[in-house]
């Protein structure tokens, strides 16, 4: 008796949902896995709404760099690997602490076909801790998001989980669920193939593309759509995928897409992904950047700015198609890459419809807030949860905002264009600080480094002195740097920019001066 309890007992607990543990990634790379590189995802599955499941297989295509003993790739151990095939050979493999080992068969196979399948670890605070969030819609319908930023590709497929491995040649997904669901994902929606009761969805992209970026999401959707021209002047589809209960929104959140998309490339240049689409998906969580299909789950909330409606979070998770899609980072030490210069462009937003003012109020207020309690930039083979805290947004924003006022928009914007179109650093091809700061050194012929080390690698901040020298002027420095830069200072004279560091510098001035009115720099006064 107590036997078949147990067995009961087993049963049950098996079939409920595990949350999602506190799963991270990053950090060294694994020696097995510095031996091969990942050319190519072909995800295969069938999504269980109803059992908060999975069933399926990923092709992984690679590339070796030796004869390899083990092709070690991760997988959370709360899914079942029923069988790995090599050259259509079935192949040893071991699972255990969300490491999939498999040994390979003598050949010059290139591929390995794992089929697993399970129930999926429950987001616990989408998408900051992450994992599958399911839900009900007011029709009763399923409705599924995906959120795994902090935790990786392993907690939906089996990967080369490391922030430096992204399919270089892009992903298949194929996506078959009951009938009348909808599966958003990746790429383009190159097929749809129906049966009686299913649909099977296939879509595609041959861009390189970050594990936390393959992202797929369920429901029973209104989809609102148009041609976007970019200023590359290639057509560009554009889509929405709402929930049937807010269709009468579609249209207005399109619209809000379509110039958030319009800034974006007014400030970055042409949107990354062309042979794809521009696209948000209603989600059950805030909101995450999924290359080509962005989550969306702010609930409509569009403000006014000038003659426009503005979502801050569309307009966030839009700007990492440039940084954090087309311009990612190997290491999350580098993490503020992704997410500062893409709250500085939520910055230029307010510039581009709000004007000067809107710009500068919106930066001033970010400025005041930054605590300056961790530097921006972590150490070396960091994981997620290391790297990422509220300044490598706010403080992020604010360096490179001082480096527009360092540089003025002449320089500064033609460099943002140019770095972020680098093909040294975008696609296939990844960056880090050290690559920004020798970037900025080569398009300006100015040494920045001393400015940008000291901002993004410590917490200090310069103290600006003013002392009254004679009648019509005064000393001013900025006491503990070790480097100039050129200031904005208001005299009696108008604005001027003089070039400041430990030195006193006189400046000439028959009235009080402001030292950096407008507020471009982080410091603090005596």
């Amino acid at each position: 008796m107590k036997n078949h309890l147990f067995f009961w007992l087993f049963l049950i607990v098996s079939m409920v949902p595990s949350f999602a543990q506190n799963w991270d990634w990053g950090g060294p790379m694994d020696p097995l896995q510095q031996k091969f590189t990942v050319l190519h995802y072909q995800l295969e599955l069938e999504i269980f709404p109803a059992t908060k499941s999975i069933q399926g297989k990923n092709t992984i295509q690679f590339q070796a760099f030796e004869k390899l003993d083990t092709i070690r790739l991760n997988l959370i151990d709360e899914y079942k690997v029923d069988q790995v095939l090599m050259n259509g050979q079935i192949v040893e493999f071991s699972h255990q602490d969300d490491i999939l080992d498999i040994i390979p068969i003598d050949c010059t196979c290139d591929q390995v076909e794992v089929f697993y399948g399970g129930t999926t670890p429950i987001a616990e605070n989408p998408p900051w801790t992450g994992g599958f969030t399911w839900e009900l819609d007011l029709f009763d319908n399923h409705w599924m998001g995906l959120s795994s930023q902090g935790e990786g590709a392993k907690i939906f497929m089996p990967a080369l989980d490391h922030p430096s491995s992204e399919a270089k040649n892009g992903v298949d997904l194929f996506f078959t669920v009951d009938k009348p669901y909808f599966v958003a994902s990746n790429g383009r929606l190159l097929e749809k193939k129906e049966s009686e009761k299913k649909i099977t969805y296939h879509w595609s992209t041959d861009y390189s593309i970050n594990n936390y970026n393959v992202n797929f999401t369920l429901g029973v959707f209104h989809e609102a759509k148009m041609d976007f021209e970019s200023v590359s002047g290639e057509i560009i589809p554009m889509h929405v995928y709402v929930l049937q209960e807010d269709q009468a929104k579609a249209e207005a959140l399109l619209e809000v897409l379509k110039i958030s998309t319009e800034t974006q490339e007014k400030y970055l240049g042409p949107f990354p992904f062309p042979n794809d689409k521009i696209a948000v998906v209603e989600t059950p969580y805030l909101g995450m950047e999924h290359q080509t299909i962005n989550a969306y789950g702010n609930n409509f909330q569009f403000v006014p700015m000038g003659q426009v409606q503005y979502d801050w979070l569309l307009h966030h998770e839009l700007g990492h198609e440039w940084f954090g899609n087309k311009m990612s980072v190997g290491d999350w030490a580098d993490m503020w890459i992704h997410e500062g210069f893409t709250a500085f462009a939520d910055w230029l937003f307010y510039e581009a419809h709000g004007g000067s003012e809107a710009y500068f109020t919106q930066a001033a207020s970010v400025l005041k807030s930054i605590p300056h309690s961790k530097p921006v930039v972590s150490p070396p083979n960091s994981t997620e949860k290391e790297a990422y805290h509220g300044e490598i947004y706010s403080k992020g924003a604010a360096v490179i905002h001082g480096l527009r006022g360092i540089l003025g928009d002449e320089v500064f914007f033609p460099m943002l264009k140019a770095f972020i179109s680098d093909d040294r650093f975008t696609y296939q091809n990844q960056v880090n600080t050290d690559d920004f700061i020798q970037f900025v050194e080569s398009y300006t012929g100015q040494d920045q480094s001393g400015y940008l080390n000291f901002y993004l690698k410590t917490t200090s901040l310069p103290e600006v002195r003013v002392s009254k020298k004679g009648k019509t002027g005064f000393m001013v420095s900025l006491k503990g740097i070790d480097f100039t830069m050129p200031v904005e200072i208001k005299t009696s004279n108008g604005m001027e920019k003089i070039t400041l560091g430990s030195s006193p510098v006189f400046v000439s001035s028959s009235s009080p001066i402001k030292v950096d009115p407008r507020g471009w720099l982080m410091w603090k006064e005596k």
